[in-house]
């Protein structure tokens, strides 16, 4: 990867962020260690960064590439949500804006089939936002709660700044490669603080692990059905979610937790082999499968 200079972030310009910065201190999780980490760990990896770690007590179990900075796709996501829950009013009505239409087609990304004008709660568009994976759901939530979209944006570097991901940078609300496909990057330690903090809401938490979700149609909005693409979910037996991505300068990401006799770990891959069209678990699996294995 190249050196970056370091970043400023800009402040954002709401009393909101100040007020919550006790609330987010007191619920961060510690930023992984780099020497904890086990020599030995789990064979045929392939990402290019990785990292897991016991999710109940952060103990770090492996890493590789731990603090190296790189593109985390639609890991972007995941500070979405935790940024929107964390401003409360879930149950507020929002109305879809028309420009998604056109911000989708000229990203060609992925999305929830908003209809413009539809009116749907902030706790439905969370479904929209991390099952399919909806740009234009994080698109109408971050210009709900920005107010604005910059706004917004500023919002999720404030919060990763109180969370002790210093070697984060949010360019945009969901992950893809502009303004360059390298402005928007993360590290594993980083991605893992923001996991275990995302896990702990009760409002994130069962919305990772939800293999689907069918709202009806309704007063003010169409009906809709989402799959979650997590390729865990459904396929390796205690996954709880949270988080794939991909782009090209990323290649295949997957933020993830998964339980088993009582244990709980949380990991991340970045850059795994894989297409836009073919999720790629097997990094994953292979590391829950070590860590479950070392801690038995």
């Amino acid at each position: 990867m190249r050196t970056r200079g370091r970043l400023t972030v800009r402040g954002c310009g709401s009393l909101a962020v100040a007020a919550l910065a006790a609330t987010f201190l007191l619920s961060a999780a510690a930023p992984a260690r780099a020497g904890a980490a086990s020599s030995a760990g789990p064979s045929g990896v392939a990402a290019r960064s990785a990292a897991v770690e016991n999710a109940a007590t952060g103990r770090l179990l492996w890493s590789r590439g731990l603090n190296t900075e790189r593109p985390m796709a639609s890991i972007t996501k995941v500070m979405t949500a935790f940024v929107v829950i964390k401003l409360g009013h879930l149950d507020r009505t929002i109305t879809i804006p028309a420009a998604v239409t056109g911000y989708v087609r000229a990203h060609n990304a992925s999305n929830a089939g908003l209809r413009p004008g539809d009116r749907l709660t902030a706790r439905q568009l969370l479904y929209a936002l991390l099952l399919p994976s909806g740009a234009d759901a994080a698109y109408a939530l971050a210009q709900a709660y920005g107010p604005g979209i910059p706004a917004f944006v500023a919002r999720m570097n404030a919060t990763a700044r109180l969370l002790g991901m210093t070697r984060t940078h949010f360019s945009n609300f969901d992950g893809l490669p502009y303004p360059t496909p390298y402005s928007n990057y993360s590290t594993a330690a980083n991605l893992l603080v923001l996991g275990r903090a995302a896990m702990v809401l009760p409002a994130f938490r069962p919305v990772a692990a939800q293999p689907s979700y069918r709202l009806a149609a309704g007063s003010g909005h169409h009906a809709y059905w989402w799959k979650n693409l997590n390729p865990l979910l459904g396929h390796y037996p205690g996954a709880i979610g949270i988080k794939p991505g991909y782009t090209g300068a990323a290649g295949q990401c997957l933020l993830f937790e998964a339980t088993r006799n009582g244990h709980s770990v949380i990991g991340v891959t970045l850059h795994s082999p894989g297409s836009i069209s073919s999720a790629n678990p097997a990094d994953a699996i292979r590391i829950l499968n070590w860590a479950f294995s070392d801690l038995n």
